[in-house]
């Protein structure tokens, strides 16, 4: 997955060559969110903007990580082998709830990394 840690390096050189922000995370983070407010506006109005928009995302996102020294390739790596491993039942309203254990494969609902069954949940979402 190298790929995603020479995006990381091209986007912050675009960044520091045209004197964009490369100091206030707090800022970067208000643009990032600006970012993908203006996807999922795409999504509902534009959506033949849709790929331009997400990848202005990702681009935010990929020089928030190098401005805070985060190796995003590894971290991601990292995070869907965590996320293959654990295990989700559907609750209830329907919405998937991460269980107590890990899967033995991360494979079990098709693929999706989300299976099993526990009488001892807890609320995470979809998985994130």
């Amino acid at each position: 997955m190298a790929i995603l840690r020479l995006v990381q390096r091209e986007a912050w050189a675009n960044k520091v060559a045209k004197g964009f922000n490369t100091t206030d995370v707090a800022l970067e983070f208000a643009l990032t969110h600006a970012e993908l407010s203006e996807a999922f506006e795409a999504y509902r109005k534009h959506p033949d903007k849709l790929g331009e928009e997400l990848a202005d995302v990702v681009i935010f996102v990929v020089g928030l990580a190098e401005m805070t020294g985060v190796n995003l390739d590894a971290a991601v790596e990292a995070k869907l082998a965590k996320n293959a491993m654990r295990r989700y039942v559907r609750g209830p309203t329907g919405v998937l709830v991460k269980t107590e254990g890990e899967s033995r494969s991360g494979r079990e609902l098709g693929g999706t990394g989300r299976s099993g069954a526990s009488n001892h949940q807890k609320r995470k979402g979809d998985g994130f």
